[in-house]
This record gives structure tokens, C-alpha cells and sequence, in this order.
């Protein structure tokens, strides 16, 4: 039994490794710079519209917005000149049809909000920068029309050690990859929108000091916002007021697809004040991410367990959370592999189902919040959870768990907690337990309930269990 569940626990991050190593690690095969030109000074009327000063305007180097031809070797050379002087490069409204773009450092284009568009002719990318510090996007609308990408980018828009990067205010549409890809980046992703990504829409690998808020990424094929790491280490990545909604799990699995923000292998990260709707596995699910902080989110319909800290992590703040609908609101799991450490409080969930995107295991699906070892629970509210409100341990793994002062109702069995020889020591109390119809706190060995309800008779005889002060009715 045991050694099939650690058969079982192992698989996701085996695979969710394998998919890791499946993001590009070569550099981009690319042509030298373009030839600069000397451009006369901005239009005044440019420079109000972008709000800059000193901003040239792409029309200078003859690129044309909706123009039939390709504009990639004109917009280039705007590019390049924009760097060389030292200004922001200002595209008026309208299609320009590129391919195969690259930002040097100091690049800052300019855009109109929905309506400066960058239109992908296919051959390969629409932008990548590498080793570039400063640049800046702002306004401009990236359509990848889900058109071929080439075999050496992963994404529509891929960024490699930037420094200080920023997009504000852009889209990214149709990529037939992930939307946006970056590497050992630092800065600001603000207020951008990413939809029909074939793979994630926004996907970080070992960032240096990054910060994704107040964007929208939704109807992503595999994945929302993804924060990995190539092997274990500090990130702190910042994910906060986004909105992230309707992501699906095409390529399968059993959790390393189909999840809102998926944090793995990085330490640090603070994922905060999101609402993640419709996601068919987890809203947030943290894979070996330590010290990692998962406050105030609004995690709805999920489709497997809506808040997961999973496999070797040590040390988890799971605070303040509405959870409505999944298969299990909260695990703060895998103590086999190390997973430890840990505080879960202030969160309410309820409205959870038995009814998995794959057949239930170890002890099934329906319960409100699962956990394993050395860690505090405390003032929750769970309602409706069709299995268990709270459950404690799993066989022999179970160490030093607290559940004081949680509110748990109509749940049919209030609090289930592991009575296998070897368990470690839990206390139970001061919580309030009503209609648990199979009873208020029954003791399991394994899947098998054992126990009539300890808050009745029989807790003397587990000495690893201090039961006392609850209210059961």
C-alpha cells in the first residue's frame, strides 16, 4: 500500500519535470541588427499620444499600419534607431504585419490600447530579446493567429536574462505555444492580457526578481501563469490581482496540466489577492515551493483540488482563501517526500464534489482540507464538503497537526484523523461540528474507518490524539 502510493505521488512531479525540460533551453538562431538611420525629431502629435517625451514615430522609417506587405525590416530599423538615440519608438493604431522581431536593450515601443496591432506572419517568432536591460512594451496588441512558431522558441513572446523588463497595457493572442515566455527575467508584467495560448499563457523559468499583477490570462489550453524553476532554489516572484479563468489540461495528466498559477521547484513566491475561476485541476498548486505565501484568492470551480502545496516543500501560509467548488479544497500534503511545514487559516470552502478528473485515490475525493504534518489549522469554515470536513494524516503520515477552532458543517463526517501505529501526535480542539451525520471525529486506519466518534467515547485508547472542547451537533 504504501509503497503504491509513493509510486502514485511521485508521477506528478516526474512528469511536470519532464514538461519543464520540454521548455526551450537553446538560444535563438538570429540574423545580425539592421542598418541604423538618422530620423528627424517626433511629431508633436506622437509625443502627446504616447505620453513620452523625445518619442519617435515608426512612421518616420516608412512603417505603415495596415499595410498589405510585411513591415518586419522597416520596424526594425525603427527599433534599432529608437535604442541608438535614447527614445521610445510610438506606433500609431492600426496592423502591422511583422515576423521575427528582436528588442535590443533599451527597446520602448509604444503602442495604442487595443488598437496598435502586431500581426504574426508565421516563419518562426514575432519578438525575442536576449540579455537586454530597460526594455519596455506598452499598449500593442500581439496576435499570433495560431500560426506555426519555430521549433527553437517557446513562445510567441520570449524574453532571456532581461533585466528590468516591463509590459503594460499589451495583449497576446493565438499563440500556438505559450503566449509569453521568460528566462532568468526581472520586472514588471502589468495589467496584460493573454488568451488562447496553446500552451500557458504567461510561464516563468528562474526569475530574478519578477512581479505579474492586475492581469487577465484566460481560455489557455495547459496552463495560466507558471513560476519554474530548472532545479530548486529562491525566486520570489510576486503573482498578485490577476484574473485567471477557463484553463483547460489538453495534453492530460493528473496535475502538472490544467492548473490557473502552478508554482514548481520555486522558493518564495507569493501568490495574493487573485480570483482563478474554471480551472480543471487546481486554481494555485505549489510543487516543491517552499516559504511560499497563498493569501486572500478567490479559487472557484475548480476541477480537481482548488489550493495544493504538494511533494518537498517545507513551510506554507495558506491564509484567507475563498474556495468554492473542487474536489478538495485545500492539501498541504506528500510528508512521504518531505512535504511539511506549515499554517492554514481564516479560509472558507465549501461546495466541493466526489465527481475527479480521474479516478479517486488514497482517501478519495470530497474533503475540505487535507493535511499531513507539522502544521496549524485554525479558524477555517468549511460547508459541504460530501466526504470530510478536515483530514488529518494518511496511514503512518501524520506529525504534530493542530485543528483548533474551525467551523465545519454538513459534512458527513466532521474531522477524520489517522489511527495508524506510527502516527504522530495531533490535537483536536475547540472546533464546532454540526450535521456529520457518520459522526463528529472518527479515527481511520488507511481508507477504513475504525472508530466510533472520539468526541463521544474511545480517544483514550490513541495516545498520539488529544481530543477536547469540541462542539459536535
Amino acid at each position: 500500500m504504501i509503497r503504491d502510493r509513493q509510486a502514485r505521488l511521485r508521477a506528478p512531479e516526474d512528469t511536470q519535470t519532464e514538461h519543464l525540460r520540454g521548455l526551450s533551453r537553446r538560444s535563438l538562431l538570429l540574423g545580425g541588427g539592421f542598418a541604423l538611420a538618422a530620423v528627424p525629431a517626433t511629431a508633436r502629435a506622437a509625443t502627446r499620444i504616447a505620453g513620452l517625451r523625445g518619442t519617435i514615430e515608426a512612421s518616420e522609417f516608412g512603417v505603415r499600419p495596415n499595410a498589405g506587405d510585411d513591415q518586419s525590416a522597416l520596424l526594425q530599423q525603427a527599433i534599432n534607431a529608437s535604442v541608438e538615440r535614447g527614445r521610445a519608438l510610438f506606433l500609431p493604431s492600426g496592423h502591422y504585419p511583422v515576423a521575427n522581431l528582436r528588442l535590443p536593450g533599451g527597446a520602448r515601443l509604444v503602442g495604442i490600447p487595443g488598437q496598435t496591432w502586431f500581426d504574426y506572419l508565421g516563419g518562426g517568432h514575432l519578438v525575442y530579446s536576449e540579455k537586454g536591460a530597460a526594455i519596455g512594451l506598452k499598449g500593442i496588441h500581439f496576435d499570433g493567429g495560431n500560426k506555426h512558431l519555430g521549433d527553437y522558441t517557446p513562445a510567441l513572446l520570449h524574453f532571456s536574462d532581461a533585466a528590468d523588463l516591463s509590459l503594460e497595457s499589451c495583449t497576446i493572442s493565438g499563440s500556438a505555444k505559450t503566449g509569453l515566455a521568460l528566462d532568468r527575467c526581472s520586472g514588471r508584467i502589468i495589467a496584460c492580457t493573454v488568451s488562447g495560448a496553446r500552451q500557458a499563457g504567461i510561464r516563468s523559468v528562474e526569475a530574478t526578481g519578477l512581479s505579474i499583477t492586475d492581469c487577465h490570462v484566460h481560455d489557455c489550453a495547459n496552463a495560466g501563469i507558471l513560476v519554474y524553476r530548472w532545479s530548486e532554489g529562491e525566486d520570489g516572484t510576486l503573482v498578485s490581482g490577476n484574473r485567471v479563468e477557463r484553463i483547460a489540461a489538453k495534453d492530460g495528466g493528473t496535475g502538472q496540466n490544467g492548473n490557473g498559477i502552478n508554482v514548481f521547484r520555486a522558493h518564495g513566491v507569493i501568490v495574493s489577492g487573485n480570483r482563478v475561476t474554471d480551472c480543471a485541476f487546481s486554481a494555485i498548486r505549489s510543487n516543491a515551493g517552499s516559504n511560499i505565501v497563498i493569501n486572500g484568492n478567490s479559487c472557484l470551480r475548480s476541477g480537481e483540488t482548488a489550493i495544493y502545496s504538494e511533494f518537498a516543500f517545507q513551510g506554507a501560509v495558506i491564509a484567507d482563501n475563498l474556495v468554492d467548488g473542487g474536489t478538495i479544497g485545500i492539501s498541504i500534503a506528500n510528508f512521504l517526500d518531505g512535504g511539511r511545514l506549515a499554517t492554514c487559516s481564516g479560509n472558507v470552502v465549501r461546495n466541493l464534489t466526489v465527481d475527479g478528473p480521474y479516478p479517486a485515490e488514497v482517501q478519495g475525493f470530497g474533503i475540505g482540507i487535507a493535511v499531513e504534518a507539522d502544521t496549524a489549522l485554525t479558524g477555517n469554515v468549511i460547508e459541504e464538503a460530501p466526504r470530510f470536513g478536515i483530514h488529518m494524516g494518511w496511514g503512518p503520515y501524520l506529525r504534530n497537526v493542530t485543528a483548533t477552532s474551525n467551523v465545519i458543517r454538513a459534512c458527513p463526517t466532521g474531522i477524520g484523523v489517522t489511527v495508524v501505529d506510527g502516527a504522530g501526535p495531533a490535537l483536536i480542539a475547540n472546533n464546532i461540528i454540526q450535521d456529520a451525520s457518520r459522526g463528529a471525529i472518527i479515527g481511520h486506519r488507511w481508507k477504513e474507518a475504525v472508530t466510533k466518534d472520539l468526541t463521544q467515547v474511545g480517544a483514550e485508547a490513541f495516545p498520539h490524539l488529544t481530543i477536547q472542547g469540541n462542539v459536535a451537533g
